[in-house]
């Protein structure tokens, strides 16, 4: 059975050898269908297939398919001639839709008859346990033999769902692993949010998330992607179809959950996932632009932002332009200045307006109200002429990107001209209003009947929302602005130093996992050109007396052992060892305690090496992700990392960029920055490390499940970045 990565195009691979591009599917083909079979088609009223072949039949009616019922036991269906046996029909068959309760020896016939696309609704597979995940073995390897890909199993009625025709722009494009959790993104079409398909993946089988990211982002009519995930088929695959919704500037917005122990357990019962480390994950969302958002209500409003706006014009690839400048245009002080403290605290720029700016509008609002920013009104103004001058000269200044208006209660002699003069202003401009309902009286005309009805302004029902949403842009569009695919320039075969380092990763006794001793361990990194301290292993004390004479005292003496892997909680390490009379006093002791630690302990020798004084400690390494293979971590040491869990993370590949966002990302990066009469550290070297400890990560991803530089020195600027102390686990 191939896995999910082997599923990719293996045409392409790279030094790991995973695929570089997705498979190519024409989805066109399932959402398009010219022909469609439905297997176990009922007109029984008392038969739960009924509702779904009719519901079948009335989208492939309107899709133009010929829709075909299959059933032994009738002639007809509604009128329409059955078929005994899906092998009975000719031609060329789109899709099969699969009612039968023997789903999964239905398949069997279904793959000999080879239509491009099958569903099968029917639970009680790889969710279900270890019977159910056997039924999903086998139904995975009858994909693999055949032609035809599957959506589900575990899954819903969601892809033939009708979607109203009558709302322009762009669409959301659905995809949900639940279909349930879809629905309030479904039905916000009552409020004037376009939708244009609805894939229900279930337990993707076959046909994943990435599958139809991929598809959905390439569609012109696409505003948006938005999705409810609770686990991903391949990192590699999600990788894949972000990169290639990142090349379209189409966004993707998600739901997923894991994000606690709990959540992640329901998730593994519910679709049979592995959600895969939730850092890791937000990592992932980092480097390619997806915006996660908890709630189902921020999903809708997100994506449906995205679908009804433009790029800002500080978008152009590579602009150094700053972030989008933000209006707050309201009628209340309070309201004003309760928005400006939200938006300011999620980092929204919201400049002071140009004088000349200021004082044309008070031609309209009395000069004892405040228009710098927010622009407070006082309210009349709103119900006659001035109220449409005042948002003509808004939308006309050249240092306003975007205008947010929040009408917090339903006070119909303002709330309704102002909502008309908002949705005839937003018809005369590109720039993105987002507008507040913050009534309760979701019945008020000036809400359902104004705001709701135009297909340019974005209406949110909260702050929250509102400034979620204003956030999202701003971070997507600055993502976009400095995004090239990281796949352009993924290397295809291993470095030179691949060849060098074959011999110190051998695991020849078969040991799982086995560990490199130190002294080995940073002979790895040296290959890759990774700066470490200056070591000479020495196997008696006289040994050790002279190597410290060759460095220069002060050294440091640690007991070389792949066994004792933390030597400092083992006493195992001497510190600040002046003399040669020390060095060999100490040779023997660390043996005595290595000894004493673990008698059946391979010990090499003991390592002696120069004493490092200054710079900033921190932490570079490699992990190995179920999902995603190699992670490289990056962390400031001490109790930055151990305590506080200040770390970032990111999967390869990734460029230099991306590297100095990650270092940056840390709460604890002013310390390499310099601090109390410090000097910044030597953030270049830092970078430089990181790229090579990625490409070493890459080059041994078969050969390597852990690397650890611990505490890696980040000396003052020019004086580069040395690797203390390293560990290296061998798969």
């Amino acid at each position: 059975m191939p896995t999910p990565t082997e599923r990719l195009d293996s045409s392409r691979l790279d030094c790991t050898g995973r695929p570089l591009q997705l498979r190519h599917l024409e989805l066109d083909r399932f959402f398009h269908p010219r022909t469609v079979a439905v297997i176990g088609a009922s007109a029984s009223e008392r038969k739960p297939n009924t509702n779904m072949w009719r519901k079948i039949k009335a989208w492939g009616d309107r899709a133009g398919a010929a829709v075909i019922p299959v059933h032994p036991n009738y002639d007809e269906v509604d009128g329409v001639r059955c078929a005994d046996s899906i092998l009975d029909i000719d031609g060329e068959l789109d899709l099969a839709v699969i009612l039968v309760g023997d789903a999964v020896g239905m398949f069997e016939t279904v793959v000999e008859r080879k239509p491009r696309y099958a569903v099968i609704f029917s639970a009680g597979f790889a969710e279900v346990g270890a019977e159910g995940e056997a039924l999903q073995d086998r139904l995975e390897k009858l994909i693999a033999t055949g032609e035809t890909h599957l959506l589900g199993p575990n899954t819903n009625l969601n892809a033939f769902e009708t979607f109203r025709d009558d709302i322009d722009g762009k669409a959301i494009a659905l995809i949900t692993q639940s279909g349930h959790q879809g629905r309030p993104v479904f039905q916000a079409q009552g409020f004037g949010v376009r939708l244009s398909h609805w894939a229900p993946t279930g337990n993707e089988a076959d046909l994943e998330f990435a599958d139809f990211a991929a598809y959905f982002a390439s569609l012109d009519g696409t505003g948006a992607v938005a999705a409810y995930i609770e686990g991903f088929k391949d990192g590699r695959s999600l990788m894949l179809a972000a990169d290639r919704a990142a090349q379209a500037k189409t966004p993707i917005v998600m739901v997923k959950v894991g994000r606690t122990a709990e959540g992640e357990s329901m998730a593994k019962s519910h679709t049979g996932h592995l959600t895969g480390s939730d850092k890791v994950v937000d990592a992932v969302f980092g480097q390619y632009g997806i915006t996660r958002v908890d709630g189902l209500d921020e999903l809708t409003d997100v994506a449906a932002t995205f679908a009804r706006t433009k790029p800002p014009k500080s978008a152009a690839p590579k602009s150094a332009a700053m972030p989008p400048r933000f209006c707050i245009y309201a009628i209340s002080g309070g309201t004003g200045a309760h928005m400006a403290d939200l938006c300011a605290a999620a980092g929204l720029h919201l400049p002071e307006l140009s004088a000349k700016t200021q004082e044309a509008l008070h031609q309209w609002i009395p000069p004892y109200l405040r228009v710098s920013n927010p622009v407070d009104n006082g309210g009349p103004p709103c119900t006659d002429e001035r109220g449409r001058k005042i948002l003509d000269r808004l939308v006309a200044d050249p240092d306003v990107d975007i205008i947010i208006c929040p009408i917090t209660g339903a006070l119909a002699s303002m709330s309704r001209p102002l909502a008309t003069d908002l949705a005839a202003v937003a018809e005369t401009t590109d720039k993105p209003i987002f507008v507040i309902w913050g009534s309760p009286d979701t019945a008020d005309p000036a809400y359902t009947d104004i705001l709701l009805t135009s297909r340019k302004l974005v209406t949110f029902r909260t702050f929250h929302n509102c400034v979620q949403a204003a956030k999202a842009y701003v971070d997507y569009w600055d993502f976009q602005a400095r995004y090239s695919s990281p796949f352009a320039t993924m290397p295809t075969k291993a470095s030179p130093a691949r060849r060098k380092v074959q011999p110190l990763l051998a695991n020849d006794e078969g040991e799982s996992p086995k560990a490199l001793s130190e002294h080995s361990s940073k002979e790895l990194l040296r290959a890759y050109g990774i700066r470490t301290t200056n070591d000479v292993l020495a196997t008696s004390a006289t040994e050790a007396a002279k190597a410290a004479g060759a460095l220069g005292y002060p050294v440091v003496l640690k007991v070389a052992s792949p066994d004792l892997l933390h030597k400092s909680d083992a006493g195992l390490v001497r510190v600040g060892v002046n003399t040669a009379t020390e060095v060999r006093r100490s040779y023997n002791e660390l043996l005595a305690a290595a000894e004493k630690a673990d008698r059946r302990a391979r010990v090499e020798g003991v390592l002696v090496c120069e004493q490092i004084s200054g710079g900033v400690e921190c932490v570079v390494g490699v992990s190995t992700d179920d999902l995603f293979g190699p992670i490289v971590m990056f962390g400031l040491g001490g109790v930055f990392v151990e305590v506080l869990g200040d770390v970032a993370f990111r999967v390869p590949p990734f460029d230099r960029a991306e590297a100095e966002r990650m270092v940056r990302e840390v709460q604890g990066f002013a310390l390499l920055e310099g601090t109390r009469g410090h000097e910044p550290a030597d953030v270049k070297a830092l970078v430089d490390t990181i790229l090579k400890v990625q490409r070493l990560a890459l080059d041994n991803a078969d050969a390597i499940a852990e690397l650890d530089i611990n505490p890696l020195v980040v000396r003052p600027k020019g004086k580069g970045a040395v690797a203390l102390d390293a560990l290296v686990v061998l798969r």
